[in-house]
């Protein structure tokens, strides 16, 4: 198994710079397509042999370093009790959104085996296919990024609700995100225990606080999910999204790893962060319409400024866009492995 990303994420010495793309395996694809043509998402989510297939997709059409999990950090809230859609334009929904006590009282902490087995038969499926080539990581959403969309019943500009919650009733809040907490703890220790060998949270919304919220209000739950999860003896990515100025404090998570968005420049990052964490990141996703010498200066910068890091594991600033070329996405990952021999 090439295991150079497993490596970068420890601070290990590597003959190259690994790379995967979050979103690889997703709507970029004509393979996905196809796939997705057959089902729902949602119901792509639960086909543990489906989700699979598209998992491998881009291992073998891009030649990345490591696979991600095929499914979508909603899941668990579905789990604990709500009602999850996804609309074509508006993404997903929330019918019920949760604002009071009597809502929060009744989620329930699941059996990720007996409620999320789908997910485990996946990576099980996923880790006969991929051991003889890449790792393969499990994921969450983070418990602030989960909050805010059965808050706000979906996806938000202002985060009206969510930071009401916060602001006017900090003990609902509280109770709101340790149930969350709870139940991001037990799905990832099932994931590295059904054979997960990376996880990374993903707080999509983490940019919206400002430090002191942030402190406050979201990373004390990140800090309890890594700190159960020492035991599971995986590395642990935390990217907390446009959280430039987030850096010091998402760097007490915990993890072995911070991902970077596009908006810092990685080597900036880096001279803060200093040399007890590795990094990820971080081409701004729409570079990759840059022509292929532009794009290669862009990735060879990168590259030459993550020389500082204590291990360095190369990706998009946030997820791959749908209208992406492959031929792109492909073109990127060359690269990556070829500059970085090089270096």
């Amino acid at each position: 198994m090439n295991t150079t990303f497993l490596k970068a994420c420890k601070g290990e010495e590597v003959s190259y710079t690994p790379i995967w793309i979050m979103r690889q395996a997703g709507r970029y694809l004509p393979d996905y397509h196809k796939v997705r043509s057959k089902v729902t998402f949602l119901e792509l989510c639960k086909a543990p042999e489906l989700a699979a297939e598209v998992t491998l997709q881009p291992v073998d059409i891009l030649g990345v370093d490591a696979a991600i999990l095929f499914s979508d950090i909603l899941v668990p809230l579905e789990a604990m009790g709500l009602t999850l859609e996804f609309h074509e334009k508006r993404g997903p929904v929330f019918p019920e959104p949760v604002r009071d006590k009597a809502a929060v009282d009744r989620l329930i902490v699941p059996d990720p085996e007996e409620k999320l087995g789908y997910v485990m038969d996946t990576i099980r499926i996923l880790r006969k296919e991929l051991k003889d080539k890449v790792p393969l990581i499990g994921f969450s959403g983070a418990p602030f990024t989960l909050a805010t969309y059965i808050i706000e019943g979906g996806s938000s500009k202002s985060y009206f609700q969510t930071k009401k919650m916060m602001y006017e009733a900090p003990d609902l809040w509280a109770a709101l995100l340790d149930k969350i907490t709870d139940c991001t703890i037990s799905y990832l220790k099932a994931q590295a225990a059904a054979g997960a060998q990376a996880l990374q949270i993903f707080d999509s919304w983490a940019g919206v606080l400002g430090p002191g919220d942030f402190a406050e209000y979201a990373l004390p739950y990140v800090q309890r999910i890594i700190g159960e999860l020492k035991g599971a003896g995986v590395p642990i990515i935390y990217f907390a999204n446009n959280g430039a100025t987030l850096l010091e404090l998402a760097k007490t998570s915990g993890a072995d790893v911070l991902g970077l968005d596009w908006r810092i420049k990685i080597g900036d990052a880096i001279a803060r962060l200093g040399q007890d964490v590795s990094v990820q990141g971080n081409l701004d996703p729409c570079a990759l319409l840059l022509p292929p010498d532009k794009l290669e200066q862009r990735v060879a910068k990168i590259l030459e400024q993550a020389k500082a890091a204590r291990g360095h594991v190369f990706n998009l600033g946030h997820g791959i866009l749908p209208e992406t070329p492959p031929e792109k996405a492909k073109l990127v990952v060359e690269l990556v492995h070829r500059l970085s021999k090089r270096m």
